[in-house]
């Protein structure tokens, strides 16, 4: 067996039917699943961590961010419809590079989705914990934070992992549905927080803009400048990758995914970039930066006590989508790669219902362990390190298929590729270099537990491998 065997495209079709997924979701549960996934925490809680290290100008960070971002979801885009199978970045890594680099990308993802997840549920128990305690009901400090703050373990931030989880073996439409209803309860409450802050807008609150200076500076762990809240509020973006997992979930995956990664986009850029000003705009930086549910804080610093309640129960009620998409997202790559033999195929069977139930029950015990014992700041960081990997190998992968078949059927395509794929990759690359130095310590030994994990188990399973050793591999384009 090679480490650069090619899985063949569109392989998935010959599978067995306990190791296939049902096509049930339309372009507007991907938009919703997309948007879901893209508006949550980032915006919620991560614009205090992002404020607190570069002032005014997080603002620019956001823009900064915005763009990368972009430029990795067309590239998204493309592939997603040329190569409309499960699995994201890790899929088209495989398809079109090889399995060694695959495995590094599905790493990189299980990692992401992981941290993202857990970072999601530890920013909603801050909204749950303020909640509950503002109606008297609070929690024990021993049970609503994890070590780091104190406590034994951070209770609210399992809980809601687990009943995610819980939605997710019901089913995937069904937990799609919901997704969609709790979506809008999120936009409203941003509406409110932007009608409600505009009147107490002051621009001398920009003054000054750029504190920090924009190049990442400071001692390791606590960098500070534009692009240093850049790589921390980068986590605020992606979330787009977890409509690409839904292909063999879509029912056009042709039409849907192009329109689920781009209208995602394109909305959640406007929302953020109005709640990011306005936020900004109404008060000192200074007075909810590093806050954990910094939206409530400054509706409370205006006394506007009912909006700040208001949002916060609209944060408890519909952050868990963002858990939903990614927590979707996450087991679905364990369940590709199960499947492709890299992970114990015993993992990779679905249930009547057409869910992956051990693989969900599997990710929902690891994350929930990473939720209720790790900060939120460092859960984000070391979570963008992952994404800013599987990004770059999309627009790389894109890049690839444009030199090596220029002519292949695209339903959608990026417009000017090689000025897209090369701002994404080029700024996935600035941005990994702006986390701290920890993450990107962290992030190596990780990986190099992952080559261990492959070589000892992936390189000697996987389906793509023994079929090319047998010569039963077609050729891929």
């Amino acid at each position: 067996m090679a480490w650069n065997t090619r899985k063949p495209a569109g392989s998935e079709a010959s599978l067995e039917p306990h190791h296939q997924l049902k096509r049930t979701l339309s372009w507007p549960h991907l938009v919703a699943l997309g948007v879901g996934a893209i508006v949550g925490t980032g915006i919620l809680t991560l614009i205090g961590v992002g404020a607190a290290k570069a002032g005014p100008s997080v603002i620019l960070s956001f823009a900064i961010a915005g763009l990368i971002c972009a430029a990795a979801a067309l590239a998204y885009a493309e592939m997603a419809t040329m190569i409309p199978a499960s699995g994201s970045a890790y899929t088209y890594t495989y398809v079109v590079i090889g399995e060694l680099l695959a495995w590094i990308i599905g790493w990189s993802l299980i990692l992401e989705y992981s941290l993202v997840v857990s970072a999601v549920a530890v920013g909603w128990a801050e909204y749950a914990n303020g909640f509950l305690e503002g109606i008297g009901a609070g929690l024990p400090a021993a049970l609503s934070g994890g070590p780091h703050a104190g406590g034994i373990v951070n209770l609210p931030a399992v809980f809601i992992v687990f009943v995610v989880a819980g939605l997710l073996i019901l089913g995937t439409r069904e937990s799609a549905t919901l997704n969609a209803v709790l979506v809008v309860v999120k936009i409203v409450a941003l509406i409110v927080f932007v009608a409600v802050a505009v009147p107490f807008f002051d621009p001398a609150n920009f003054d000054p803009f750029m504190p920090n200076g924009f190049a990442k500076s400071g001692p390791s762990g606590s960098e500070v400048g534009v692009m240093a809240a850049a790589a921390i509020i980068f986590f605020a973006f992606y979330g787009f990758d977890a409509i690409a997992t839904a292909a063999e979930e879509a029912k056009n995956p042709g039409r849907d995914l192009a329109i689920g990664i781009v209208g995602s986009m394109v909305i959640c850029v406007l929302i953020y970039m109005a709640v990011a000003a306005t936020a900004i705009g109404a008060i000192s930086y200074l007075s909810f930066a590093d806050s954990g549910e910094p939206l409530a804080l400054i509706l409370r610093e205006l006394d506007q006590p009912w909006a700040a309640r208001y949002l916060a129960v609209s944060a408890v009620i519909a952050l868990p989508t963002v858990i939903l998409a990614f927590f979707y997202g996450q087991s679905r790559i364990f369940f590709v790669m199960a499947r492709d033999g890299m992970l114990p195929q015993g993992l990779a069977r679905v249930s009547g219902r057409g869910s992956p139930t051990r693989i969900t029950l599997f990710t929902a015990i690891v994350v929930a362990i990473l939720a209720g014992l790790v900060p939120l700041g460092e859960l984000a960081a070391m979570a963008n390190a992952g994404t800013l990997t599987a990004f770059s190998a999309v627009a790389l992968c894109m890049l690839i298929m444009r030199r090596r078949a220029p002519d292949a059927p695209r339903t959608f395509r990026t417009p000017l590729p090689w000025l897209v794929g090369i701002i994404a990759i080029g700024g996935c690359a600035y941005l990994f270099y702006s986390l701290p130095g920890t993450t990107q310590l962290y992030f190596l030994i990780a990986h190099i537990v992952g080559l261990g994990l492959y070589l000892a188990y992936g390189y000697r399973r996987s389906v793509a491998g023994k079929a090319d050793q047998a010569g039963l591999n077609a050729p891929v384009a």
